[in-house]
């Protein structure tokens, strides 16, 4: 299951992959709203890892995975391209005339770092790289919670429209049952609501450690 901070999808093994890869990430970033050197840089990067991924030889039909994720507030963008082939692969050193063999020479070059783990289930291996991402961040995502469970500074859904909760106070209806009114900083009316009642309020996923895949 992704969150708002990442997404992940399986690619054929064929040239087209690679643009459709670049399409997905430029999509992403504008929702994160990276500014456009981060676009730049992500998608030379993502294209030569896709590029590696979709020419190894694997076994039967099997898909290139592919992974991007917006690490902690935007200090990082983290680029995964996952294969089943064999082997590791390294960074070339061609000479002035050489055509080919720049495409992990130029991630090492663009990347903040990166790298090659095996995968934890299944066989093959992912190849990763991490870039600076200053100022990305992932837009906010909805989720339905207890009226009671509501509290100050969340943004909640009421009347077609978001509002931010200024106070949350608890009292009881005259049948017996708890209520929970909570009061909007717009200074519209409050809500009332029963306390298991569901709203809909925003949040933003908070992305973990640092750490290998």
């Amino acid at each position: 299951m992704t969150t708002p901070n990442e997404v992940a999808f399986r690619l054929t093994r064929c040239r087209s992959s690679v643009p459709r890869a670049r399409a997905t990430l430029r999509a992403k970033l504008g929702e994160w709203r990276a500014a456009q050197p981060v676009v730049d840089v992500g998608e030379l990067v993502l294209s030569e890892l896709v590029t590696n991924a979709v020419r190894v030889p694997v076994p039967g039909d099997r898909m290139v995975g592919v992974r991007i994720e917006c690490r902690g507030r935007g200090e990082l963008l983290r680029l995964e391209v996952s294969d089943a082939g064999v082997g590791r692969p390294e960074v070339q050193r061609p000479g002035e005339l050489d055509n080919a063999g720049r495409g992990l020479l130029l991630v090492e070059t663009l990347a903040h770092r990166w790298g090659v783990d095996e995968r934890p289930a299944g066989i093959g291996k992912t190849v990763w790289a991490e870039l600076l991402a200053p100022g990305a961040a992932p837009a906010p995502a909805e989720a339905q919670i207890a009226a009671v469970s509501v509290r100050p500074g969340q943004c909640v859904r009421a009347w077609g429209a978001w509002h931010t909760v200024r106070a949350v106070r608890s009292e009881r209806f005259a049948s017996g049952g708890l209520a929970v009114v909570i009061v909007l900083s717009d200074g519209g009316p409050a809500l009332r609501l029963h306390a298991a009642e569901p709203l809909t309020v925003r949040t933003v996923a908070q992305a973990g450690p640092v750490i290998s895949s």
